[in-house]
């Protein structure tokens, strides 16, 4: 595959002094202490300005909505060039500046319905998000990487929803097939800032070249796209320089993705937070390795980065 020039290709791309008084003691401390919490909420401000949403916590980011209210629209395969269309999920909320935004795709055989999920839950944490229907149900995932690539495209260009997107702030994820394909996207547009394979499935097994951080998915007891034959193989393959991580599910079969699932929510959020919003505050999530019942193994480059 070649890449491609595109719209979202072209776009890519002193903290305040405390002055001191002479005052008592009570009043001196009181000050300080408050110019403390406004000058470093200045500074994280301007150091972070795609920052979105309240400091998250454990259960913030289990919850099955997030703190942005969202709605949703249609896309008719009729109206899109590169992609069998889909559903935009996006927050209403336009009082915080644009958002990231992922592209999703499904599995061999499978339908965006597939992956519907995804769409409120993760754009209720602050983004947009497109669950995709691909030209064919049995494309493969150099195809489905491309669909992907098309569907984020029409998401800055064309859509709806575009004035709430920031285009250089965009990620890939995917199952199975799907999977393979955002690893395959990542491939082709490096300036992508973040890629989630979910119980990907690939002929391809090295991935050297890859620039975007990913975060691997697998499942312990898949049998379709087995560990050992896709995902540890991607995940190694993958440059050591690259801000990479590999989650294994404890005792989950290859469609796990396909249903609910607060495990994959909550570190797809914290990925997707920590390189597309570059929100720091999530790295607490992602580093050290997570200390999880549902995770069968971990493996990461702590500490990232980017």
């Amino acid at each position: 595959m070649s890449p491609r020039t595109t719209f979202a290709d072209r776009v890519r791309s002193s903290r305040p002094s405390r002055g001191t008084r002479i005052m008592t003691a009570m009043t001196m401390a009181v000050a300080v202490a408050g110019g403390s919490l406004a000058g470093a909420s200045t500074a994280q401000g301007a150091e972070n300005p795609y920052e979105r949403g309240p400091a998250p916590t454990e259960s913030s980011i289990e919850a099955s909505r997030g703190s942005f209210a969202t709605s949703q629209t249609s896309v008719s395969s009729f109206s899109v060039r590169g992609f069998g269309g889909g559903t935009i999920y996006y927050p209403t909320s336009t009082s915080q500046g644009t958002f990231g935004a992922v592209a999703i795709a499904p599995g061999f055989t499978a339908s965006q319905s597939s992956m519907s999920w995804y769409g409120p839950r993760l754009a209720s944490q602050g983004f947009v998000i497109s669950t995709i229907d691909t030209n064919s149900r049995y494309d493969q995932p150099a195809s489905r990487g491309d669909q992907l690539l098309a569907a984020l495209d029409y998401l800055v260009e064309d859509s709806s929803v575009r004035s709430r997107i920031d285009s250089s702030r965009l990620g890939v994820m995917g199952h199975s097939m799907g999977g393979g394909g955002s690893l395959e996207a990542a491939s082709d547009r490096p300036n992508l800032q973040a890629a989630i394979p979910l119980t990907a499935w690939n002929t391809d097994k090295t991935w050297s070249e890859v620039r975007v951080p990913t975060m691997i998915i697998g499942a312990e007891n898949d049998s379709v796209a087995s560990v050992n034959s896709h995902s540890i193989p991607f995940y190694n393959s993958l440059s050591a320089s690259l801000d990479k991580a590999y989650l294994e599910l404890d005792n989950a079969s290859h469609f796990a993705p396909n249903s609910s699932n607060t495990t994959i929510a909550k570190y797809s959020i914290s990925w997707l937070k920590r390189f597309i919003d570059n929100d720091t505050r999530y790295e607490q999530f992602l580093c050290p390795a997570p200390d999880d019942r549902t995770i069968s193994e971990y493996r990461d480059t702590c500490p990232h980065s980017g």
